[in-house]
């Protein structure tokens, strides 16, 4: 008799429950009670209070844990939980049956510090915000109507459609143009900053909707870049950041013109719904339309009293010739009462130049004899009619001493009625004692 090859033997067949069951036993003997450390990620509250999160290694070894706080335990705690948050937990290890995962159930939870992730976003967000780039003041306002939005997303994540079906709904006159970038990933700090300078530079749209869905701060992180920050903050058009869920913070939120808390939000703020618009469109037309009105009746009454005018020129006539006679007879009593005033003035005048010419007059007339009363007594001839003489050689030079004359020389006198020729005979000076 030949024996099988493998020999029959006894073997236990577990079912899937059992087995599931037999391992949960076995975790919650083993490791009833724990504590573990590791940094926060993926962190939400159920409706029921319940909370659940992950812990990974925040030294970047590999390795999750999923955890479920029930709400005995969450309404015990006094932090807020958040992503990137480094905590020691204290619970123990089981198995969510229904799916057969493992999972760590928190009875108590503590911070331990902020985790590494979360500890280089508060570094990077305190100097960037130190050099002023998240300061209100630069921050520009988004056009109230735009014509055309360009969006910055995947072509394959689901905020783009989210985002796609609020323009159709709201305003589907808006153009929507599709810069496609990375949203998660080393090389997606590159991708954006490439899309939002091919934006920038073509300047086809009036504004930037940045957005992505939500996810945990590692996933989230692209939009945590410098490069990123940087290049919102470059970007000359007006950057609307709707990255993540209402809670998720990141520097491109802080670093855009506007921040929105979802990237339907951030549809919602780029564009007014087209119901809006009309509205606003029909209350200008009103107000143009009664300005409008108005005009017309204003030149209506203007074009009546003209009509009026013209249908009356006697009357137009009548009134122009009572003013020319009104005129008429203000210049003659204006007239009448100038022209006597002017006359008497201009006899005083005449009376005044009269007395003024006499006296001037009378003036220089004895002026004139007193210079003519000097100038006759400084005339030569009435020195030579007292019977003086004016002695000058032949050259006509006058004689004034006796060093100028020699016995024998010429000299001719000048008297009072004529002139003589003389002959020197001597010459003697007078001594003067």
């Amino acid at each position: 008799m030949v024996e099988p090859l493998f020999a029959r033997t006894e073997r236990m067949v577990w079912s899937v429950a059992g087995l599931v069951h037999a391992v949960s036993d076995a975790l919650a003997a083993r490791f009833a009670s724990c504590t573990v450390r590791g940094e926060v990620s993926g962190f939400s509250r159920a409706g029921s209070g319940h909370c659940y999160l992950s812990l990974k290694d925040a030294d970047g070894n590999a390795g999750l844990l999923r955890c479920a706080m029930f709400r005995r335990a969450a309404s015990l705690l006094d932090f807020a939980p958040a992503d990137g948050q480094l905590v020691e937990a204290r619970g123990r290890l089981a198995v969510y049956e229904p799916r057969g995962e493992l999972q760590f159930v928190i009875e108590a939870m503590q911070r331990a510090g902020a985790g590494a992730l979360f500890e280089q976003f508060q570094k990077l967000r305190a100097r960037l915000e130190g050099e002023g780039l998240f300061d209100a003041g630069r921050k520009r306002e988004l056009p109230r109507f735009p014509r055309r939005i360009g969006v910055v997303t995947s072509l394959g994540a689901a905020a783009l459609h989210d985002v796609l079906t609020c323009f159709a709904r709201r305003a589907p006159h808006v153009e929507v143009v599709v810069y496609p970038s990375l949203v998660q990933g080393n090389e997606a700090p590159k991708a954006l900053v490439e899309a939002l300078q091919t934006a920038d530079r073509r300047r086809e749209v009036d504004l930037i909707v940045l957005c992505r869905g939500g996810g945990s701060l590692e996933d989230l992180w692209a939009f945590n870049d410098e490069r990123v920050v940087r290049a919102i903050v470059a970007c000359g058009l007006p950057v609307l950041c709707g990255v993540g869920h209402e809670t998720d913070v990141t520097l491109a939120d802080l670093a855009a013109d506007v921040r929105a808390p979802t990237p339907t939000a951030a549809a919602e703020l780029a564009s007014p719904t087209q119901e809006e618009g009309l509205a606003l469109l029909a209350a200008v037309a009103r107000v143009m339309q009664r300005r409008v009105h108005q005009v017309i009746d204003t030149e209506a009454q203007r074009l009546d009293r003209a009509t009026l005018r013209l249908r009356r020129p006697a009357d137009v006539v009548r009134r122009q010739a009572e003013r020319v006679a009104l005129l008429r007879q203000r210049l003659q009593a204006r007239a009448a009462r100038h022209v006597p005033q002017q006359r008497q003035a201009c006899s005083e005048s005449q009376r005044r130049l009269s007395r003024s010419a006499t006296v001037a007059l009378a003036s220089h007339r004895q002026r004139l004899a007193s210079l003519q009363a000097r100038l006759t007594a400084l005339d030569p001839r009435q020195v030579l009619a007292r019977g003086y003489a004016w002695l000058s050689d032949e050259q006509g030079h006058a004689l004034t001493s006796v060093d100028d004359l020699t016995a024998g020389k010429t000299v001719t006198a000048e008297l009072a009625d004529g002139q003589v020729r003389a002959a020197i005979l001597s010459v003697q000076r007078r001594i003067v004692e």
